[in-house]
């Protein structure tokens, strides 16, 4: 409601009532209001000497100004106060008061009109009481401000209760409306999460399957097209390959075996934990990558059969160590593994014939690894190995999920290098 006691948004022509019920309380009121008013406008007709009809009209007039106390109370409250020396308005009176009391009026004009209609019937009371009865003055004073008091003060209460009662119900409402919005986005924030976490696994599984598979078929394509070529000419040479090729497939199996095994088994509590925060907090792409199953994988420790593995297979491969290893994190040798086993991957896919080589160094806090290799000197992809284009790709997510630093590109030379930097903290 304004200042004039209006309903803020309920005005509208014709009608301003927000409920059919309302607007049947407010005529029936009215209609009740008006007859009483009617019946007592014959007195004052008498009083003042005026028509009867002419009273009982102003009496009705008077009485149907109800119909507008939700939208207009001050209106209704002031012609209940004018009327006052007519003795006339009870109803109109204690309505009104109810009406401006539960309204949003400021308080210092319910207080201004609540005095004033309080002083109208006290002194309305006190000439009539006085003129009709002989008592003492004390007595008429006490009585007339009783009635006064009586017919003003209760209604005023009962509309500030009601009033208040009002409110907080719609404040309560706006808050039961906020909280079921703030649920439905929270609702809608979960499945975004949840998806995305879905996302990085189905990336982590991919990554996981492109680095188990792609190297040990790439190594067993190497070696059955040497076995192809040295078929007839060196039988002992070409058993020999067979037999590395029959060991490279057990390899890929045993650990695609133990992949499965890690996705399938229930994860640990911590591991729980982790995924759960990290689906809440603001983390590196990849990070998630590393929860679950980051104790199960290659080490650091692995590197020499790995390169061992490339130089059966005709590599020539040289591997350089400098500093002294350390025991570092699952996720961090298994994350440096991978790297060097992806970039030796890439050499037999593009590079055959080249000459490479594999740097590790063990440094304060960081442990860095480089594969680089030289000109091509065979016939690039002669072997028909496929490349999906996703080696570089992975290895980027992987170090920088920790934090690390990684770079790819050709040398000045005509090969290609691949180098990372892990933190080790």
């Amino acid at each position: 409601m304004t200042s004039t006691g209006e309903v803020e948004g309920r005005a509208g022509p014709p009608l301003w009532w927000a409920r059919r019920r309302d607007a049947v309380v407010d005529v029936a009121l009215a209609a009740v209001s008006a007859a009483e008013c009617a019946w007592e406008g014959i007195r004052f007709a008498h009083e003042a000497g005026i028509p009867v009809a002419a009273g009982v009209v102003f009496g009705a007039v008077v009485g149907t100004v109800l119909v507008l106390r939700r939208r207009w109370p001050i209106a209704v409250v002031l012609v209940g106060i004018a009327v006052a020396p007519a003795e006339m308005g009870f109803l109109l009176s204690v309505a009104g008061m109810y009406s401006l009391a539960s309204s949003e009026v400021p308080r210092r004009i319910i207080a201004a009109l609540a005095s004033m209609s309080l002083v109208a019937t006290f002194v309305v009371m006190y000439l009539k009481t006085r003129g009709d009865v002989e008592a003492d003055p004390a007595l008429v004073v006490a009585l007339s401000g009783f009635v006064a008091v009586a017919l003003t003060v209760p209604p005023v209460l009962l509309g500030l209760y009601i009033g208040a009662r009002r409110r907080l119900m719609e404040s309560l409402q706006e808050r039961a409306d906020s909280l079921e919005r703030e649920l439905s986005l929270l609702a809608d924030r979960a499945e975004e999460r949840a998806e995305w976490a879905r996302t990085e696994e189905r990336t982590r599984i991919a990554r996981e399957m492109h680095d188990v598979v792609a190297h040990r078929v790439s190594l067993m394509v190497v070696h059955a097209a040497a076995l192809e070529a040295v078929a007839v000419k060196d039988p002992e040479r070409a058993a020999k390959n067979a037999a590395l090729v029959g060991d490279m497939g057990r390899q890929a199996l045993t650990e695609l075996r133990e992949m499965l095994g890690v996705l399938r088994a229930a994860p640990p509590k911590t591991a729980v934990a982790a995924a759960a925060a990290a689906t809440t907090a603001t983390v590196p792409v990849g990070a998630v990558a590393l929860v679950g199953g980051a104790d199960e994988g290659p080490s650091l420790e692995e590197l020499e059969a790995l390169v061992g593995q490339s130089r059966a297979a005709g590599m020539a491969v040289e591997m350089v160590v400098q500093g002294e290893g350390a025991a570092y994190a699952a996720e961090v040798e298994q994350t440096a593994y991978r790297v060097v086993q992806e970039a030796l991957t890439n050499c037999h896919k593009h590079a055959p014939g080249a000459r490479v080589v594999v740097r590790l160094a063990h440094r304060e806090g960081e442990v860095a690894m480089q594969v680089e290799n030289g000109p091509c000197e065979g016939a690039s992809g002669g072997v028909g190995l496929p490349s999906g284009g996703n080696g570089l790709v992975g290895m980027r997510e992987r170090v920088l999920g920790l934090g690390g630093v990684f770079v790819s590109g050709p040398t000045d030379a005509g090969g290609f290098r691949v180098s990372a930097v892990l933190p080790v903290s």
